[in-house]
């Protein structure tokens, strides 16, 4: 077929693909769109799977070129180059944002939820390839950072760019982000439930079906690719461990107590470094990170990188208490420095390997008082594991998952339940420290609004709310003419001037008119008795939030729900009144 052919071809095709495309958006809008959704959350999964999978590859085959032995052994590197190469990273991630960034500063989850917060989930090819870029130079560069944030902004923007590309509405959107997001979790580690806990609980979503059904495809979409390349095996491999008498929960309630304090430091430590390092130029703040990165690998080498082969000695055996206070005290400041100064890495990872530290030293103290063959050291490190993490992010069932599915030891559930919700209670209550994302978020002046109306508004589009039974006409129009239109019993009719629509008003009132007026030869809309509503324009991409901010800041007392054809070509899909709003949340 000629290129002429082709793109006659493609004239008549598209006309019928956007209309299709069009009958498609007006059903997603619907709140019941349960199989539209369903299958948006296959396909974000499948995509995400193959993005985080290809960075997993990139990052492990770029280490295992550069260290000795295997791909975390930076304990083989001189110090010299212990030293430098966190810094020469700092430089290239410095010089990639100041020339690409557009003003981007803040990555990883806490983008993700002020995207979600003000943007309603719209993210940015650009986003993308900084945090896939920058997140990987970071990493093999030995920075204290994890990759699970990357993954979580990587697999948020696959389902936000998808459906920004297709076109949907917003509240589509989220749930695609939200999708995103179970999806890069479970490929991260094969774990595919603590994804899905992990959207709902630090997205803040509502549990419905419409929302948990598609969440939970992507992440078994994404797991499975992961389980197809890698294999099902779990991250660790420890015995079995179930507890056997309430002598062996007095560590767990030490844990727990130490696990929350080591957070609210945790969390305070970025605060407090984020906060500072504000005076500073963004890329000085770099800089300062990669010298900090590279003082603490120098000192303590296990600090850098990801850390599994450390965590591998930490659940094996008991280490001396006086090194485990110093690495976790080194590996505290290293992150600290890391995420507070601007490298574009996660917190979960650390998070999970100061929590190893904790559990194995609750271990070595309770190897004083207690039988240490009654109960394996890998049982202390597990629970330090989810306790520091559900502490330090305030999501303790994510937290109590990820354990039980890194490792496929169900003996933990009970008294990881115990050492989760005590190191929660410890930091949360006993420090007020909130979430590690929010306080991210917080110090560079945004904040997280958790409002349950607002969350019922945004679940819903305005495509799917929205009156569709209308007309739009110019104010003035003859006898005849009203005469066909009332003959149409339409709901509203939308009054132009020119070719902007500035009012709606019942049609009932046309047809109340000329019964009255059996004598008029003409009509003017603007004249007759009737209620008359101002208009304003709302994208058929808009939730129902964006619709009543709309309202509110314009004044306006009802909208038309618009897309753009071309420029100055709009296509009117119907109105939205608030007392429709009212009735979509309320009933």
């Amino acid at each position: 077929m000629s290129g002429s052919h082709l793109a006659q071809f493609w004239r008549r095709l598209h006309p019928a693909a956007d209309a299709l495309l069009d009958r498609a958006r007006l059903q997603i809008a619907r709140p019941n769109a349960l199989l539209w959704h369903a299958l948006l959350g296959i396909l974000t999964g499948l995509i995400t799977g193959v993005v985080i999978i290809g960075f997993r590859l990139a990052v492990e085959g770029t280490q295992a070129l550069m260290l000795p032995h295997h791909g975390e052994n930076y304990e083989a590197l001189s110090l010299g180059a212990r030293l430098l190469l966190p810094l020469v990273g700092a430089l290239l991630i410095a010089v990639m944002f100041l020339r690409f960034s557009a003003g981007i500063r803040v990555l990883g989850v806490a983008r993700v939820l002020e995207r979600m917060e003000y943007h309603q989930g719209h993210l940015t090819l650009r986003g993308f390839m900084l945090q896939f870029i920058g997140a990987a130079v970071a990493i093999v560069s030995g920075h204290s950072v994890g990759r699970e944030g990357p993954h979580v902004y990587l697999g948020a923007s696959n389902g936000s760019l998808l459906g920004q590309a297709l076109g949907l509405p917003n509240n589509s959107i989220r749930i695609m982000v939200a999708c995103g997001t179970a999806a890069g979790i479970a490929a991260s580690f094969n774990t595919p439930l603590a994804g899905v806990i992990f959207a709902l609980e630090v997205l803040a979503l509502e549990y419905s079906i419409a929302t948990f059904v598609p969440i939970i495809l992507a992440a078994a979409s994404a797991d499975w690719l992961f389980v197809s390349v890698f294999d099902a095996n779990p991250l660790f491999e420890v015995p079995p461990a179930v507890v056997s008498s309430v002598a062996d929960l007095s560590p767990v309630i030490l844990l727990g107590v130490a696990a929350g304090m080591v957070s609210a430091a945790y969390t305070q430590a970025v605060q407090s470094v984020a906060g500072a390092a504000k005076v500073l130029p963004f890329f000085w703040r770099l800089v300062l990170g990669g010298v900090m990165a590279g003082l603490c690998g120098a000192l303590m080498p296990q600090v850098m990188g990801l850390g599994f082969d450390s965590l591998s000695r930490l659940l094996d055996s008991h280490l001396a208490w006086e090194f485990l206070l110093t690495l976790l005290a080194m590996k505290l400041m290293a992150t600290s420095a890391s995420i507070g100064l601007g490298i574009p890495g996660g917190t979960i990872g650390p998070a999970l390997f100061m929590g190893a530290l904790i559990g194995n030293l609750t271990a070595v103290v309770a190897a004083q008082f207690l039988d240490a063959s009654t109960v394996p050291v890998s049982f202390y490190v597990l629970l330090g594991m989810g306790a520091m993490m559900g502490a330090s992010l305030l999501a303790p069932l994510a937290g109590l998952t990820a354990i039980v599915e890194l490792t496929h030891s169900p003996g933990v559930i009970m008294p990881g339940m115990l050492a989760i919700i005590i190191a929660l209670l410890v930091s949360y209550k006993g420090f007020g420290k909130v979430s590690l994302f929010i306080t991210m978020l917080r110090a560079n002046g945004l904040d997280y609004r958790i409002n349950p109306l607002i969350q019922e508004l945004r679940r819903q589009a305005v495509g799917g709310v929205m009156n569709r039974h209308f007309v739009h006409q110019l104010a003035e129009l003859d006898r005849a003419k009203a005469e066909c239109l009332v003959a149409d019993s339409p709901d509203w009719i939308i009054v132009n001037k020119g070719d902007k629509p500035i009012y709606l008003m019942p049609g009932i009132a046309v047809a109340t008119f000329l019964s009255r007026n059996p004598k008029a030869a003409s009509i003017d809309l603007l004249a007759i008795p009737s209620e008359r509503l101002e208009l304003a324009p709302i994208h058929l991409q808009a939730s129902l939030q964006e619709a009543v901010e709309i309202m509110e800041k314009t004044g306006a007392q009802a909208l038309y729900v618009r897309r753009p054809l071309a420029p100055g070509i709009d296509h009117i899909y119907g109105v939205l009144t608030r007392s429709r709003i009212d009735t979509a949340y309320k009933y």
